[in-house]
């Protein structure tokens, strides 16, 4: 009897121990956050340098490549921070201030905040599409547009459903009637 609960308590190890699994893979976006950041200088460097031929239309392009990879990069951030607070270890911010969204964030809510950084990056891309539309073919603008839509309505999907979720964790509450509204935050 003990010999199978001492063989339930290793595997039950091995399977919390998994979890590390996933740390080089954050260190991977840790990398990905590098290769960004020097494409925004990259960017940034060809928008000073150029400064007095670029009309404005073209100026407008420029500073939107610099908002995607901003965008991009915050994506990134949410992900390695969020993810690893969440699914591997919990970060202890010894004298650093830790971001706001941090305390409340969980896989549900780290789903939503993503899926609002995707719609995000895919209205600039959207809006460089708009700025262009003389070049481009009109199918592939409508393309974007449907991807944009089904982004949108994944969120609200997302949204909801954390909603819900977290309306029943509130209600099973002990201590708390079913029919009561949980605290407003």
């Amino acid at each position: 009897m003990s010999k199978s609960m001492n063989l339930g308590r290793a595997f039950a190890s091995v399977i919390v121990a998994s979890q590390w699994l996933q740390a080089p893979l954050y260190f991977g976006l840790i990398v990905a956050q590098g290769v960004y950041v020097w494409q925004f200088c990259v960017e940034l460097y060809h928008l000073v340098c150029g400064l007095g031929g670029f009309k404005a239309q073209e100026i407008m392009l420029m500073v939107l490549g610099l908002i995607d990879v901003v965008m991009i990069s915050n994506l990134l951030i949410m992900v390695i921070i969020g993810g690893y607070h969440t699914f591997v270890a919990k970060i202890h911010f010894s004298e650093q201030n830790p971001p706001d969204w941090l305390d409340h964030v969980n896989a549900s809510t780290m789903k939503v905040k993503l899926s609002m950084a995707l719609i995000g990056i895919s209205s600039i891309h959207l809006l460089k599409s708009f700025i262009e539309i003389e070049k481009l073919n009109k199918g592939d603008v409508y393309i974007q547009m449907g991807i944009h839509f089904l982004f949108i309505i994944s969120a609200i999907g997302l949204a909801y459903v954390a909603k819900m979720t977290e309306t029943a964790v509130a209600e099973s509450r002990p201590g708390r009637k079913p029919t009561e509204h949980p605290p407003q935050e």
